[in-house]
């Protein structure tokens, strides 16, 4: 009987440890926006206590059918910005959660849209100050935020993690890297870069998903919904539109160590060839991966379990988080001074 009450007692106080770590500094509200006839769910985290009006981030998701909050994991962000007095805001993607639409069906340019949308929806909201109002993305949103940036001169610095500059050069190494991670041969390789040629050949004619499956005995996942997204947004190149970003926005480059999704050489030598110095922040972290959790940790499928229920905290690489809040309060003393 002791033995039970024992284990009973342990397991509470675990529990009590689970639920105080992922318990936030944060009020979160659940909001929404009608966009181009279709509604967005959403969510404002503001910090805990005062009226504002806050500064605010607008969140930019990467890839994939992705929920307001990323399955919770954008709570240790917020909870981060709040603490350097900054609300955060983000939408879940059409057609995820309560949002209606289909994120498969939109453009680059669409994104952009829908995020300038959701600035523009928040200006008109008494406790955020729209003079300080910046984006973060990551990944995919690296041809997102240059566009929305260039288009709206008002917003107040740009956070870009782990972003790519070109879709087919980003796709080429992406596929190299994942090749050589598996040990692939100099004849796979090779295979896999001749399949590759035929499927740009395939998006260059305009091809349909029908098309697509002709020449392609192994679709490999691809279905006739992600075939339409890459053939809208294959030629994506972020170049242009960092041009044409107000000069002198102040950017954070978020780059990781034991990145395979994106060739961060390549990245950071476009962004400074482009944006002047003074603007520019490059920060590294080299044992993290392209989502900026620590390879190790991502290497060990119970550790991370482990870490994401009991220590969601812990999940982002050292200096992440405490980077992140940096950045905005040195933005906002920049701008006091100015």
């Amino acid at each position: 009987m002791w033995s039970a009450v024992g284990l009973l007692l342990v397991a509470a106080s675990l529990g009590g440890v689970v639920a105080w770590q992922n318990t936030y500094s944060l009020r979160e509200e659940k909001v929404s926006l009608r966009h181009d006839g279709a509604l967005l769910d959403g969510v404002l985290a503001l910090p805990k206590h005062g009226q504002g009006p806050f500064g605010l981030v607008v969140f930019v998701h990467g890839d994939g059918p992705i929920d307001a909050t990323h399955e919770t994991f954008y709570r240790p962000l917020w909870e981060s910005f709040a603490r350097a007095g900054y609300a955060s805001l983000s939408f879940s993607k059409p057609g995820v959660g309560a949002s209606e639409g289909d994120w498969l069906k939109q453009s680059m340019d669409d994104r952009a849209d829908e995020t300038l949308a959701a600035v523009a929806w928040a200006r008109t909201r008494p406790d955020i100050d729209g003079r300080r109002i910046g984006l973060w993305g990551a990944s995919q949103a690296g041809w997102v935020l240059p566009k929305a940036a260039a288009r709206d001169s008002r917003l107040q610095f740009v956070i870009a993690v782990s972003p790519a500059v070109n879709w087919l050069r980003q796709g080429r190494y992406n596929l190299l890297a994942e090749l050589d991670r598996a040990g692939a041969s100099e004849q796979e390789k090779q295979a896999a870069l001749r399949r590759r040629e035929t499927v740009l050949g395939l998006l260059e004619r305009g091809a349909t998903f029908t098309q697509y499956r002709a020449a392609i005995s192994d679709a490999d996942g691809m279905t006739a919904a992600r075939w339409g997204f890459i053939a809208r947004n294959y030629r994506a190149d972020a170049t242009a539109d960092l041009a044409a970003m107000r000069r002198g926005t102040p950017l954070l480059l978020v780059l990781a160590g034991h990145d395979i999704n994106v060739d961060i050489a390549d990245t950071e030598a476009v962004y400074r060839s482009i944006l002047p110095p003074t603007s520019l922040t490059v920060t590294h972290y080299p044992g993290a991966t392209h989502s900026l959790v620590d390879h190790e940790l991502e290497s060990s499928a119970w550790r991370l379990t482990i870490t994401a229920i009991a220590a969601p905290r812990r999940l982002y690489t050292d200096g992440f988080l405490t980077d992140q809040a940096r950045f905005v309060q040195r933005v906002d003393s920049s701008r006091e001074e100015q």
